[in-house]
């Protein structure tokens, strides 16, 4: 994959994991020279840049402009026949339809935003392919952008997207600066912000809450007659959400204060083992830890084993996100469980609804979360 300028990737029916969306960037389509020189070739009007157009392809199938329009937008409107020379002539030119001419003539991109904090990160890799498979069942497809986890850099990834007009943006996350909220409460594009929760959205939303995850994971550590909890986290404002109100509710359970090991995000594997020796060169003890991924999970799984601790018996571990790998550990990870591919269907179906002029009555969902109970905790 190739990232272009200010960090925006596109693609269609593209599938996160083994499958990126592509990146989004200009190209020129020429003319092979065999084709410019073959005597059924037509001769294009190039208007100085050499790039086929529709006319050409016109010419080469032996019908009118309008005709080869009409076959490659409506192609209902033409008959078979028609149908198939004008895709024997895209394909002998390698013709590719200028999208922005018809977006201004239906004020329609057919192009939709979405931002991820991280696109190496798997934890959102569920939500941008399920968006992106159901934007393209409505002829829909996706510009992917990774505003990592500075506000200045989504900042300027708003200002480029607004100026290409999407029918959509899709946003990680509800908290934004003043300006870049601003910029999206004035631009008239549908907006859905996800993974989180908040009463005052831009303007549709779908997630979860972020407290009560921190919340229910103390309870239900507590609840398994864990006393001594501790925390591995991500220094991104979710994580430390999930973080505080984790703290917060064992000190509402009398517990001992809670411990914090704080790692930068994204958050890797190596960043786990190293939060865990953190923790336990810390006087108190440990018995149980909460992480703000599986991966930091991994790592400190990884990290108790070489230092031959027993889990659960002696620290039980509980990750977030419930990625694949999470039941394949040995132990297998108890983790709290995201419908990640839900929130990416939802939000499709607000923007296509939005785009087609559809009324939307309920702007916000909140999804839910659960905690999997599996052998590490």
């Amino acid at each position: 994959m190739r990232q272009t300028r200010g960090g925006l990737y596109q693609g269609g029916n593209g599938r996160v994991g083994g499958h990126l969306p592509v990146a989004f960037g200009s190209a020129v389509i020429r003319l092979e020279s065999t084709m410019a020189s073959s005597p059924s070739s037509p001769k294009r009007s190039r208007r100085g840049s050499g790039a086929v157009t529709l006319h050409d392809v016109a010419r080469l199938a032996g019908v009118a402009p309008i005709t080869a329009s009409r076959a490659l937008n409506t192609p209902g409107q033409v008959s078979e026949d028609v149908r198939n020379r004008i895709k024997e002539a895209v394909a002998r030119t390698g013709y590719v339809p200028n999208r922005l001419a018809g977006s201004l003539a239906s004020m329609r991109s057919k192009l939709v935003a979405a931002l991820v904090p991280t696109i190496a990160g798997p934890v959102f890799q569920q939500t941008v392919h399920s968006l992106t498979e159901a934007l393209a069942e409505h002829g829909y497809q996706l510009m992917l952008g990774q505003s990592g986890y500075a506000g200045s850099r989504e900042d300027a990834l708003l200002e480029a997207i607004i100026g290409r007009r999407p029918d959509g943006i899709v946003l990680t996350g509800i908290l934004h600066s003043a300006a870049g909220r601003q910029r999206l409460l004035a631009c008239g594009i549908p907006v859905v912000e996800t993974w989180d929760l908040t009463p005052t959205p831009i303007d549709m939303l779908v997630g979860f809450s972020h407290v009560e995850v921190g919340r229910s994971v103390a309870q239900w550590l507590h609840q398994r007659g864990r006393r001594r909890l501790a925390v591995v986290s991500g220094d991104d404002e979710r994580a430390r959400r999930r973080t505080d109100a984790f703290q917060a509710m064992a000190r509402a359970l009398g517990l001992p204060e809670v411990p914090a090991a704080l790692v930068p995000a994204p958050t890797t594997l190596r960043s786990g083992r190293e939060a865990l020796a953190e923790l336990l060169a810390r006087p108190g003890g440990v018995d149980a830890v909460f992480c703000s991924s599986d991966l930091l999970a991994l790592g400190v799984l990884t990290e108790a084993g070489a230092r031959g601790l027993q889990v659960p018996q002696q620290l039980a571990v509980v990750g977030f996100g419930d990625l694949e790998f999470a039941a394949d550990l040995s132990p297998a990870l108890t983790t709290v469980h995201i419908k990640g591919a839900e929130i990416g269907r939802q939000a499709a179906q607000f923007i296509v609804d939005r785009a087609e002029g559809h009324v939307v009555a309920e702007r916000v969902i909140d999804i839910g979360f659960s905690i999997v109970e599996r052998r590490s905790a």
